[in-house]
């Protein structure tokens, strides 16, 4: 009887460290893998959508289009609440989504009924959605440093060179341009000379839109060889916009110049972004897609970087004004230092109150397989290591170590009595 108990046991205590050393591994795998940031994102589940219409007051965009989809869009499946704002030339809907919603699925029942709201709005106007990312997705800001450069060309190389590179990094949603001037060609008419001619603004717009664009013909064949034919008509230069022909007048055409003077120069601004109170500089914002690693995420962007700044002209170079992976690294070392420093002490507590080591080091072996089997918990509920839940596992492990005790002590007190009752002449 006494042989089977103590085989049973053996078994039992055998199975017991099986499962803490698969817990074990488990868990340390579950670290690797785990997702980094420096705070825990807070932010709602929203889907933005986006309408432009410049020129126009927030109440003409909250009449006709803010107020058309935020109508429509109430009622779909799952959502919380849907606010708008309107200001000039821009309208913003939030529709806010129940927090188990899954944020691409909130994204599609959006659009399916986008589709039907985009007809209620004036003609011309779209309404798009915003990026993937959340509040807390902007992970990292940069300038492009190019003294001597002008703020134009700036902001053609971000726009058509480092917007492209960079946007193709696994895990960025979006990369938002800021600074500088976006080059247009600006047609300035002369309101004395369209009444002097007969015409009006809108001949001058569809004329110079007739004439800004590609057009196909049709194959051939002579002499056995085959001929495609199309028409090139982009408009490259000052000059070629000039000579457009907007109406002949008494058998005199009337050309873009005739009437009106064209220059390159910058969209109008609402505003500038200036750094160190040195100038205005060009660069970019990066957004994190929802639910990415930031920490992999900014890694890959930094390296992506390198890459692009190769193809760069001569003095230009990337500055890194915000960089999150800093804030990320400093809070993680930060509570790793101290989860050591508190396994360490503990550990000397547990000891000198046992003053036995094989007891002090059971106990002690339940700290790392205990946090190591809380990362397997945020890995399933997709909680990612951060400054927040790295606190909670810091201060759970005085809890972790009192169970232990609690139960060594136990068994000390119980084997104690069982002493005392088998040798009474000890006493």
């Amino acid at each position: 009887m006494i042989e089977s108990l103590i085989s049973f046991s053996l078994r039992n205590r055998f199975l017991v460290l099986l499962v803490a050393v698969g817990l074990f591994a488990w868990g340390v795998y579950s670290v690797k893998v785990n997702k980094i940031d420096a705070i825990p994102d807070l932010s709602e589940n929203q889907v933005i959508v986006f309408t432009e219409w410049m020129g126009r007051s927030p109440q003409i965009i909250e009449d006709q289009v803010t107020y058309p989809l935020v109508t429509n869009l109430q009622g779909l499946p799952q959502v919380k609440y849907v606010r708008g704002a309107s200001m000039f030339g821009m309208s913003f809907v939030y529709v806010i989504f129940n927090d188990d919603t899954d944020v691409y699925w909130a994204r599609e029942r959006v659009l399916e009924r986008l589709n039907y709201a985009t007809r209620l709005l004036p003609e011309g106007v779209t309404p798009t959605l915003g990026p993937d990312g959340t509040g807390v997705g902007h992970i990292l800001w940069y300038t492009l440093d190019a003294p001597g450069m002008d703020l134009g060309e700036q902001r053609a190389i971000q726009d058509w060179y480092v917007k492209f590179a960079l946007q193709n990094v696994q895990g960025v949603s979006e990369l938002a341009s800021f600074g500088g001037f976006q080059k247009q060609y600006q047609i300035t008419v002369d309101p004395n000379k369209l009444s002097y001619y007969g015409l009006s603004a809108q001949e001058v717009i569809q004329s110079v839109r007739a004439n800004n664009n590609e057009a196909g013909g049709r194959k051939f064949e002579q002499s056995d060889i085959g001929y495609i034919i199309k028409t090139t008509g982009y408009l490259k230069s000052i000059e070629e916009i000039e000579n457009i022909s907007v109406r002949t007048v008494n058998t005199v055409s009337v050309r873009v110049r005739d009437i009106a003077t064209v220059q390159m120069t910058g969209e109008t601004r609402l505003g500038i972004f200036d750094q160190d109170g040195e100038g205005e500089v060009v660069g970019g914002i990066v957004v994190m897609r929802y639910g990415e690693n930031a920490d992999e995420v900014i890694k890959a962007v930094k390296k992506k970087m390198t890459e692009v700044a190769k193809g760069f002209p001569q003095g230009m170079k990337f500055d890194i004004v915000y960089d999150r992976s800093y804030l990320i690294e400093e809070s993680v070392s930060s509570i790793k230092t101290t989860l050591i420093e508190e396994m360490i002490v503990v550990s000397l507590v547990v000891i000198v109150f046992l003053f036995h080591w094989r007891s002090a080091a059971s106990i002690i072996i339940q700290i790392p397989i205990t946090i190591a089997t809380s990362f397997i918990f945020l890995n399933a509920f997709g909680i990612t290591s951060n400054i927040m839940s790295l606190t909670g596992i810091a201060l759970a492990i005085g809890v972790i170590v009192d169970n232990g005790i609690i139960m060594a002590e136990n068994s000390y007190k119980n084997l104690s009595h069982r002493y005392s009752e088998l040798n009474p002449e000890d006493k």
